[in-house]
């Protein structure tokens, strides 16, 4: 084999070898929507609960703050794909929350995921429409 030939194919090697390595890492670590949920759920099974007061609520996202062992924590949570779990107005949901965060980790935290919710239902708001005349009244 000449030495063009031995260079050829150690290159083709080493290609083959970069876009195995490329398709195990993507594999094993997967897209950041499943590297997310795992991350959601690992807190759900191993975190601990604690009070959180939600400050902000966008469509996809939660801004909320909450206190571990004297720690001030502000944190935001990705609910994009969470929407279905949450009421048609997120904005109702600022407020006193239950979170859950890992007990070494006190910073990763969740609000909600597929199998647990910290949000309060949302009290229905009474308008004016909504009111019963009282009795005697026209």
């Amino acid at each position: 084999m000449s030495e063009a030939q031995q260079i050829a194919a150690l290159c083709a090697v080493a290609a083959l070898l970069i876009g195995l390595a490329i398709w195990i890492a993507l594999r094993v670590h997967g897209t950041p929507e499943k590297r997310e949920r795992r991350r959601r759920i690992a807190v759900n099974q191993q975190g601990r609960l604690g009070d959180a007061l939600i400050t902000e609520a966008a469509e996809s996202v939660l801004y909320y703050a909450y206190s571990v062992r004297g720690v001030h924590y502000t944190a935001s949570q990705d609910i994009a794909t969470l929407t279905h779990l949450l009421p048609a107005e997120p904005n109702r949901l600022v407020g006193v929350a239950s979170l859950k965060y890992s007990p070494r980790n006190p910073a990763n935290s969740i609000l909600i995921c597929e199998e647990w919710s910290g949000l309060r239902a949302p009290s229905p708001r009474v308008g004016a429409d909504d009111l019963e005349p009282s009795p005697g009244t026209p």
